[in-house]
């Protein structure tokens, strides 16, 4: 690598600094009970039963830690949590990858011949990308930790280094079968640039990857023939299986003009161009082209999830509208800063990113701490546990831990040793009425109780003590 395009030990500081930033962030959303079970839970989990040597199966989702998106990075993630179990080591290196994405944006930068000025205009056109925030406070997805690997992808094929292109690419698998959308894309780019090889390369490993685990990977697992596991729920109008929903995509697109959003979609586009696309010319097209696979199944999804800036769908879109800034910057490469564009991001991270949850909604669970850290303390590790949503990730280091939901499977008291209830405040996906009749049923058989003055119930299959009244 050229030393003129190593970035500066003021970047680097920078870098440091905006991960503490992003990392303190997520850590008070956690300790103000704000994370949910779906997903730092549930990873949190996973994890902890591979740090453990058990069989890393979710007792909530009911599946293999690698039946969920193939996504066997996991696994590293289970050697600091063999020696420290917390949810912490998920959030910090979350935050790091989100912060650490600027170096390889500053390379791409010199490479194209930017200068160091425009080059931090770039870095800070990234940390400005409204989903970057608010994807790090959306409790914790393994993607994230590859978005420095993709900026790392454009760095790597522009200088020919095809075996580290190649590698990065792999890399990028390994954290979410999703991403194989963005392998695809990158193909596509390189097809648009008429370098066939290397398009070839990336389009059959994403097919060859997609190809493995819709079937031998997941169905091995899963012990059936069922695919990615989002293809049915994201795309129940296109059918069942990851099969179905190809072969109805192209034989049956009235579904498409049936089903889809379109307006929301119209929206969608707008919401995740509009912080970055001044800076975009006519040789960013076909970085953005590579931007499509993802965008359209985006577009095409029946879940709202994917097309909004609050969840993690569209950060590796916005890495993608960021090269291709550089791109558009690279027309003339030493001009001066164009300060009235970076204003313009910065209103539009003000107006779509989400800082000021910290304070109105995050503060609505303030008066549960005290009784949640108290419940806690007194719930043994290896018991059976159900718990509301927003407690669970606080609970989930151990075998068996499950939350009352309004849809889908019901809970049976009879697998669970200790109840940790809130019917006042329920939590994400379930209910009242759900979580008042599993403490009726504990109450009727003889389970011991305790109650708090803000609705938090526990209860324990012992009878050493009696009911305290608030």
């Amino acid at each position: 690598m050229d030393t003129k395009a190593c970035p500066p030990r003021r970047l680097s500081l920078t870098c440091l600094a905006i991960f503490l930033l992003l990392w303190a962030a997520a850590a008070t959303r956690h300790a103000l009970l704000q994370s949910n079970a779906y997903d730092l839970g549930l990873f949190d989990q996973w994890v902890w039963l591979a740090s453990q040597g058990l069989p890393p199966y979710s007792s909530m989702e009911g599946v293999h830690l690698l039946a969920d998106h193939g996504a066997w990075a996991l696994y590293l993630a289970a050697i600091p949590y063999h020696f420290h179990a917390s949810v912490q080591w998920l959030l910090a290196s979350q935050a790091a990858g989100l912060s650490l994405t600027a170096l390889p944006l500053w390379w791409v930068g010199r490479q194209a011949g930017l200068t160091p000025k425009l080059c931090w205009l770039i870095c800070t056109l990234w940390w400005l990308q409204p989903v970057v925030f608010n994807a790090n406070l959306f409790d914790f997805h393994p993607e994230v930790w590859v978005m420095p690997a993709l900026a790392a992808c454009y760095w790597a094929s522009r200088a020919k280094k095809a075996w580290l292109w190649f590698g990065l690419l792999l890399l990028l698998l390994s954290c979410r079968d999703g991403l194989v959308l963005v392998v695809g894309g990158l193909g596509l780019e390189q097809a648009l640039r008429k370098r066939w090889i290397w398009a070839f390369a990336a389009i059959g490993l994403a097919l060859g990857w997609l190809a493995m685990l819709n079937h031998w990977l997941y169905p091995w697992l899963k012990g059936s023939t069922g695919g990615p596991k989002a293809a049915g729920a994201l795309f129940s109008y296109l059918g069942d299986s990851f099969d179905e929903v190809l072969f109805n995509l192209i034989t049956k697109p009235q579904l498409l003009i049936e089903h889809v959003d379109w307006i929301g979609g119209l929206i969608y586009l707008l919401l995740i161009s509009i912080a970055v696309a001044p800076f975009w010319r006519r040789n960013s097209l076909p970085v953005l082209m590579g931007g499509l696979p993802l965008v359209l199944v985006n577009l095409l999804s029946e879940e709202s999830p994917q097309r909004t800036l609050i969840h993690h769908y569209s950060l590796p879109i916005a890495v993608i509208a960021v090269v291709a800034a550089i791109d558009g910057l690279a027309v003339r490469p030493k001009q001066a800063v164009p300060w009235r564009l970076l204003t313009w991001s910065t209103i539009c991270w003000v107006a779509l990113a989400k800082p000021w949850f910290f304070s109105g909604p995050y503060l609505e669970r303030l008066n549960a701490l005290t009784p949640s850290h108290e419940a806690i303390a007194n719930i043994p590790s290896s018991s059976r546990l159900a718990t509301t949503s927003y407690l669970a990730p606080h609970l989930s280091q151990r075998i068996a831990i499950d939350f009352p939901r309004r849809k889908g499977k019901s809970l049976d008291l009879e697998s669970f040793d200790v109840l940790l209830l809130n019917p006042k405040d329920p939590g994400w996906g379930s209910s009242r009425k759900h979580q008042q009749k599993l403490l009726s049923k504990a109450k009727q058989a003889g389970w011991w109780c305790e109650s708090w003055d803000n609705g938090l119930e526990l209860c324990q299959r012992s009878e050493r003590k009696s009911i305290k009244q608030p």
